[in-house]
């Protein structure tokens, strides 16, 4: 799996700050409306709807937010690296400061999860993440993102 198919640069932000996983979410929403052309609000309901499961926050101050959405025809993400680690409810009950949301065709299967692995895999590399956290431009989170091509996805 490549990360150039998941992410679009235009998809990776730096955010000063996001006050709640509410507020985080719609900043998701937003960057996903505008770089993808999703609805914002079905976006943003999709989240919740999959975040009252159970927590997406997988620890070690990554979630890994993700949902199920008409209108998309593939696997697509928005990353986020927060200025500010936000209390999100992790498994670990550590703050988030890497956010990686994926929305996936509502009728997706394999692939869904094969991106799910991958993102995963990248974001438990602790260079990897310790690198996302020294940047704060976007161009360079992305290379670093994309430098994590796989060979050994899912």
């Amino acid at each position: 799996m490549a990360m150039s198919t998941l992410l679009n640069p235009k998809a990776v932000r730096f955010i000063a700050s996001a006050t709640s996983k509410k507020r985080l979410f719609q900043s998701i929403a937003e960057v996903a409306q505008s770089v993808y052309e999703l609805d914002s609000e079905s976006v943003i309901n999709a989240l919740q709807e999959r975040e009252s499961l159970g927590p997406t926050g997988v620890g070690h101050g990554v979630a890994v937010p993700h949902a199920r959405l008409d209108g998309v025809d593939h696997v697509l993400g928005v990353f986020f690296r927060l200025e500010k680690p936000l209390d999100y409810g992790s498994v670990d009950k550590a703050p988030v400061d890497l956010v990686f949301a994926l929305f996936a065709p509502r009728e997706a299967g394999v692939e869904h999860l094969k991106a799910l692995a991958f993102i995963s895999r990248t974001l438990r590399n602790p260079q990897t993440c310790e690198k996302l956290r020294a940047n704060e431009d976007p161009a360079k989170i992305y290379a670093i993102l994309s430098s994590t091509e796989s060979s050994k996805a899912a």
